[in-house]
């Protein structure tokens, strides 16, 4: 009897309980929308990543918006750095496992912020050391090593420079081979105007004299030589400012700093190869006093060194024409050095 009863009550709840395949297929559903959920959130947080590095080049040209309040205020423009400023730019050859500073390039920024000074400093040029004199890029290998610090390489050589020159090195960059090919090609392409062709030791790639447009591997092809050429190293520091300068106008004329999306692509594409110092500068001020300056045509200067003097030691600064350049350079007067010396200008078109 007992038993007929509970036969029937388990008949009764089975005929009651919905199915169990529809049942499945909701709990499936719900779970790939959870998962679509949180795939969403972290794509959302990697383009808040991509916004927040776009914008920190934005904010020089852009400032960001107070916070609202009751009377809105009115916006604070970015303070930029005052005086004239120094900035080191370091270009590592990095074959073999070593780490050698092939290309030292100071950019000066005038007070006026009239144009950029691109000052070469020859690799092989004798900077005062605690045991005497060493090679310019010996202080950046002897700090680096065969390892990966680019940055301690960077702190002897920014104090070599600002030992030799007598100004303070506000801030600056290591840029290694492979990120200057990165760069060439993020930004297109950029235009080098050469005085004379250019045979490659390495490659046996040809360049032409005049401009042309060099990708990311004929950028770094060019960048290396130095066999071949009149000057040796001197033109290959040349060399190297005329990349300098094609490289400014290439981003001048796209309007990269300007622009969030471009600015942000690019940082994100070669921000690995770059290993950047600010010193005590803001990154927004920093740009701004570059953006004012690189709206004109750059200048380019060869440090003055005693060419006929070379011992294999390395140069001996020209003890006719650099204190005078030195004195130039401290005092803010490199345009006027420059109009009295035209012929240590070094054409960059």
């Amino acid at each position: 009897m007992i038993e007929d009863e509970l036969r029937a009550a388990f008949a009764r709840i089975e005929e009651s309980t919905p199915p169990v395949g529809p049942l499945r297929v909701a709990v499936d559903r719900a779970v790939i929308s959870r998962r679509r959920r949180r795939r969403r959130v972290r794509l959302a947080g990697t383009a808040l990543a991509v916004a927040a590095v776009a914008l920190v080049g934005f904010t020089a040209m852009a400032p960001r918006p107070p916070a609202p309040t009751a009377a809105p205020a009115l916006p604070t423009p970015v303070p930029e750095a005052a005086g004239a400023l120094n900035l080191l730019l370091v270009g590592v050859d990095q074959s073999a496992g070593s780490r050698r500073a092939d290309s030292v390039l100071l950019v000066h920024l005038p007070a006026d912020r009239s144009r950029l000074y691109l000052v070469s400093l020859p690799r092989d040029l004798l900077v005062p050391s605690q045991g005497g004199t060493e090679k310019l890029n010996a202080t950046f290998s002897r700090a680096a090593g065969s390892g990966t610090d680019l940055a301690a390489g960077y702190r002897t050589t920014r104090e070599a420079v600002a030992r030799l020159t007598g100004v303070r090195v506000d801030a600056g960059a290591v840029l290694t081979y492979p990120g200057a090919r990165e760069l060439t090609d993020a930004v297109g392409g950029v235009p080098v105007c050469l005085p004379a062709p250019v045979r490659s030791v390495h490659t046996e790639r040809r360049f032409p004299a005049g401009c042309q447009r060099l990708n990311g591997a004929a950028a770094v092809d060019l960048l290396r030589q130095r066999y071949g050429l009149r000057d040796g190293g001197l033109d290959r520091d040349r060399n190297a400012a005329r990349y300098a300068a094609g490289l400014l106008r290439q981003l001048r004329e796209q309007g990269t700093v300007t622009d969030p999306a471009q600015l942000g692509r690019l940082l994100l594409r070669v921000g690995p190869a770059v290993t950047a110092d600010t010193g005590d500068l803001s990154l927004p001020a920093l740009v701004a006093a570059s953006g004012r300056a690189a709206a004109a045509e750059p200048v380019g200067l060869s440090f003055p060194v005693d060419f006929d003097d070379w011992t294999g030691r390395g140069f001996e600064p020209d003890p006719t024409l650099a204190p005078g350049f030195l004195d130039a350079l401290r005092a803010d007067r490199l345009a006027q050095w420059a109009a009295a010396h035209p012929d240590r200008v070094t054409a960059l078109r």
